[in-house]
């Protein structure tokens, strides 16, 4: 099956990577490959390595690659693991890193995944469809609060109270089992202003919940550290992002590992003796210009956030 997938922020991502023709890099998000196929046909000797969690995402792969495979190595992991794929690939240091955090536009517009309201089809919002945790379960099992916290933290939605009460209310009666069912429950909880907005209504909570299937946050953090670690000196670190949760996140990261001594404000000299380890190219983040977002309105939030390793 031919994709219709459009990689986001691809110029501005592929000329902060930097590419050496005989370099290695790693894409830690492969999805589609739109990335991966830019820095492939970059390489001549050099390395690259993509990671997914999801199955389809490699399989897909494969064809997209194929004129490059030669120079391409395709892992089904998580990029949480990058320290230890990367170790098992025989690499010691990689000269780019690229992530980028959105779902994949076959994940989004594959009814039968989950990830949509658009469509009907049972919860699930899994990237990796052998992973346990599913839509369902946090729909049906996580209590009041759990679900209250992760659509105020996760989806930033405002109507998160009201709508952690309809979710739990109904399925006191039969389990929530759809996606349009949980749409219309959303619906249900907010008030008529809300519906009359332009984004439409159930966003916000289908990112939270997908987010809290995935775990996507929880691996942000170490992925900078793991990063700071295994890129070479010099090499580039790139991070697309796609909510402000996100953002936040990557931004502060990143700002630690630039910062180096952790010491005290009070303390008159360092004595933890932590060097920086990235420059962050970025004073801030790079977004999509206005061509862009006429061909791809699913960039409208992106933000790619530069950073290179010290000792270049």
């Amino acid at each position: 099956m031919e994709y219709l997938h459009k990689p986001v922020l691809l110029n501005e991502s592929i000329e902060a990577l930097n590419i050496r023709p005989d370099g290695i890099y790693v894409d830690g998000t492969l999805g589609r490959a739109g990335h991966s196929k830019e820095i492939a046909q970059r390489l001549t000797t050099g390395r690259l390595i993509c990671i997914d969690r999801d199955g389809a995402a490699i399989d897909a792969a494969k064809e997209r690659l194929a004129p490059w495979l030669d120079r391409v190595t395709l892992v089904r992991g998580n990029f949480s693991e990058l320290a230890e794929i990367l170790k098992s690939c025989g690499v010691s240091a990689a000269d780019g890193l690229l992530f980028d955090l959105g779902v994949s536009s076959p994940q989004l517009d594959d009814a039968a995944r989950g990830f949509s309201y658009m469509h009907d089809a049972p919860l699930d919002m899994r990237m990796d469809a052998s992973a346990h945790l599913t839509a369902r379960r946090v729909v049906n099992e996580w209590s009041e609060a759990e679900l209250r916290r992760i659509l105020y933290d996760y989806g930033e939605e405002r109507y998160a109270p009201a709508i952690a009460r309809a979710i739990v209310r109904a399925r006191g009666d039969r389990p929530v089992e759809t996606t349009l069912e949980l749409v219309e429950l959303i619906r249900s909880a907010m008030p008529a202003k809300a519906l009359r907005e332009k984004q439409h209504p159930a966003k916000r909570s289908f990112q939270a919940v997908r987010i809290a299937v995935n775990g996507e946050l929880d691996a942000l953090e170490p992925m900078a550290e793991a990063a700071a670690e295994v890129l070479a000196p010099g090499g580039r670190l790139a991070v697309i992002t796609f909510h402000s949760l996100e953002d936040r996140i990557i931004k502060r990261a990143l700002l630690a590992q630039a910062r180096g001594c952790t010491c005290p404000p009070e303390f008159p000299v360092c004595v933890c003796g932590n060097k920086p380890k990235l420059k962050i190219l970025t004073r801030k983040p790079i977004v999509p210009n206005e061509e862009e977002l006429a061909e791809n309105p699913r960039a409208r939030s992106a933000k790619l956030r530069v950073a290179e390793k010290c000792g270049s």
